[in-house]
């Protein structure tokens, strides 16, 4: 809870990790300053890329007092504008779900190693980082908490499976081996919403601990405040959902 007397700082840079394979790759790490101990995040961008609107969600975290990290997916393949990345990623496929997972391993166990870390990591993303923070909760078993944001192609089809993304997230399910929270929006084309009923019915079969919660009046995207994507309303609560369930699981 902020009040006005308190001491406030962060400290919000580009450092460098060895991220898959040791390779070393760009990543954003914000935090407060002080001895801690902090919960950390692991923060997952989206397909449009490693852009300015995820540099604000990492430092909003550092604000609420997590070890926010974000780690730059699209590092090996090119450097440029964000746009300009993304859209030669997304013309070549996406990034391999095994390099991601092992990219966000390394930022878990980078901010774990600190000693202001409380030794508790969640693992957050939207769109496409949304479906990776599933797939990391169900194939890592560093985190304590995931948020998953309209996370698309969670559940594919078979013709849409690739040498990158070979296996739909969604039959990782009984995998999953940390809470979850899930937040989407009603209107949203991918996942739509029979897509998130069934993401929904695989984990209550499975007996997962798991929380969704639905936006009428959201389509994709409605926390990037910089797009007309953005859904006031929605995007508050949701924010306050997101904080409430870290607060519970990594505190």
């Amino acid at each position: 809870m902020y009040t006005t007397e308190q001491y406030e700082g962060m400290i919000a840079e580009t450092i460098t990790l060895k991220g898959h394979n040791g390779e070393e790759i760009h990543t954003y790490f914000a935090r407060p300053q002080g001895p801690g101990p902090f919960p950390a995040v692991v923060v997952i961008h989206h397909l449009p890329g490693w852009d300015e609107i995820y540099r604000d969600f990492t430092r909003k975290l550092a604000h609420h007092g997590y070890l926010a990290i974000s780690p730059d997916l699209y590092c090996r393949d090119a450097h440029g504008t964000p746009e300009d990345v993304a859209a030669a990623i997304r013309a070549d496929g996406g990034a391999p779900d095994d390099r991601v997972l092992g990219d966000v391993q390394a930022a878990a166990d980078y901010v774990l190693s600190l000693p202001s870390s409380n030794g508790k990591v969640g693992v957050w993303g939207t769109c496409s980082g949304g479906r990776h923070a599933f797939l990391a909760g169900c194939k890592l078993t560093v985190f304590d908490a995931v948020v998953e944001c309209w996370g698309g192609n969670v559940i594919m089809a078979q013709d849409q499976l690739t040498e990158k993304q070979p296996v739909s997230p969604n039959e990782y399910t009984n995998d999953l081996n940390a809470p979850i929270l899930g937040l989407f929006g009603d209107l949203d084309q991918s996942p739509t919403k029979e897509q998130v009923d069934q993401h929904e019915a695989e984990l209550k079969s499975a007996g997962k601990d798991y929380e969704f919660h639905r936006y009428p009046e959201a389509g994709h995207g409605f926390f990037y405040y910089h797009a007309p994507i953005y859904h006031q309303a929605s995007a508050v609560d949701g924010w306050e959902k997101m904080f409430d369930f870290f607060s519970r699981k990594l505190n």
